[in-house]
């Protein structure tokens, strides 16, 4: 066991042991895994996306119920139940309010006014720059390697960007999975990283066990790109459906787009005209064809279909590209553990100033 301490801005910040953050990954960071994060000093972050905001609420009493320490919900800025999912974030008393997208100046501004610590996540330097002037107390970079929606820009690269744009702390993501990779960003100047994958391979995560096993298959060669999904770039493990998603044609595509957005709906508790409302906040400053936006009910409920119905064959699974590295399951505790334990001996390997 690891006794190694290494405390950040973003340790500082968010009131955890660790400069180690567990990502919102809708269908996966449940209360089980962002419990189990939080318990082993880790920065859990409850995805609630793909939720209720009555189902919100008892997702972070649960947590409550299950661990002292402190967590996060990540929420979807251009949402139109936005507000009201910030009201349960600001009446529960959660720790940290993250965001896939870059909130509005008034939404932080509300969070903030009530203690809540705002930590968009972001995928350019002037995203970082905009948010950081808004308020933002601290950001995620996720470089081109991280699972899900993601960039064409390397980790490498754009995390030196942001971290010399901003003054708050920067959290790097995308590619990380160990103690060495936590060096690494720390000695970019970053104050943390966050991984996703990794936390999805670990015994508490609630994805079924034959999921894991086309995870713990894969190697890195199997981590594709593609915006067949829902016409923006995402990274995912290459399958059958995903290949076939690649050859269909657009009729085929948007018909299969239509029947995911009424499921989708249904899933969420969302009215149509909430649905409308939605995909316009979506369409707004992104340039987006309302095919595009009709396509994004295809994410959730292909990562649904895998995630909890253990479908690989109907279902989409994201995945960084440190996918194909890694090869167990440990608890979120051994992980951690572990993840210290890895930098401890990096620090210790590294030659003496002058040596």
């Amino acid at each position: 066991m690891s006794d190694l301490s290494l405390p950040t801005r973003l340790t500082e910040l968010a009131g955890v042991r660790h400069p180690i953050v567990q990502t919102g990954m809708g269908w996966v960071a449940g209360p089980r895994l962002v419990s189990a994060a939080a318990n082993a000093g880790a920065l859990g972050i409850l995805a609630s996306a793909t939720m209720t905001v009555d189902r919100l609420r008892s997702a972070v009493r649960e947590v409550k119920s299950r661990t002292d320490a402190p967590f996060g919900v990540n929420l979807r800025a251009d949402a139109g139940d936005a507000g009201q999912r910030v009201q349960v974030i600001v009446d529960e008393g959660v720790k940290v309010a993250s965001f896939a997208l870059a909130p509005s100046r008034e939404l932080i501004a509300r969070l903030k006014d009530a203690g809540v610590v705002v930590i968009p996540s972001i995928g350019a330097r002037r995203h970082a720059e905009k948010v950081a002037a808004w308020g933002a107390d601290a950001v995620v970079v996720q470089g081109g390697e991280g699972g899900g929606h993601t960039g064409d820009v390397a980790t490498t690269v754009l995390l030196p960007q942001v971290v010399d744009a901003v003054d708050i702390p920067v959290i790097a993501a995308g590619g990380f999975h160990d103690g060495r990779g936590l060096v690494a960003a720390l000695s970019y100047g970053a104050a943390g990283v966050a991984m996703g994958t990794r936390f999805l391979l670990t015994s508490d995560s609630t994805v079924p066990d034959a999921v894991k096993a086309r995870y713990l298959a894969a190697t890195v060669k199997d981590v594709t790109l593609t915006t067949k999904v829902d016409g923006l770039p995402h990274r995912m493990l290459r399958t059958e459906l995903v290949d076939g998603l690649e050859r269909s044609g657009r009729l085929s595509s948007l018909l299969r787009a239509v029947r995911h957005a009424s499921a989708f709906r249904r899933e969420t508790g969302m009215s149509r005209s909430q649905l409308v409302r939605d995909g316009l906040a979506m369409k707004h400053g992104k340039d987006l064809t309302w095919s595009q936006v009709l396509f994004a009910a295809n994410t959730p409920m292909l990562l649904r279909a895998s995630m909890v119905e253990g479908r690989t064959d109907l279902g989409v699974m994201a995945a960084g590209q440190v996918a194909g590295l890694i090869d167990d399951l440990p608890s979120c505790a051994e992980l951690v553990d572990r993840v210290m334990s890895e930098a401890e001996a990096t620090l210790r390997a590294l030659p003496a100033p002058g040596a």
